[in-house]
């Protein structure tokens, strides 16, 4: 968890402390960019290809990794 939230911070290019129960609303820089790249850093990262719609219903971090890692 704690390198994919590093890989989080990357994506949104901030310094500030993103945490597994951070909300994405909360998060400024969260955008469809960021989504596009996430798509691409689970597939480099896990080997896994995801599509947006796998990520209906995340609220926070902790969602998104869940969401990833029972795929």
């Amino acid at each position: 968890m704690e390198k994919f939230l590093e890989n989080i911070m990357d994506i949104l290019d901030t310094e500030h402390k993103i945490e597994a129960e951070t909300r994405l609303d909360t998060i400024e820089e969260w955008d469809s960019l960021s989504i596009i790249s996430l798509l691409a850093m689970v597939n480099v990262e896990y080997g896994k290809t995801m599509r947006v719609a796998d990520f209906k219903g995340a609220v926070t971090f902790q969602d998104l990794y869940d969401i990833i890692m029972k795929k």
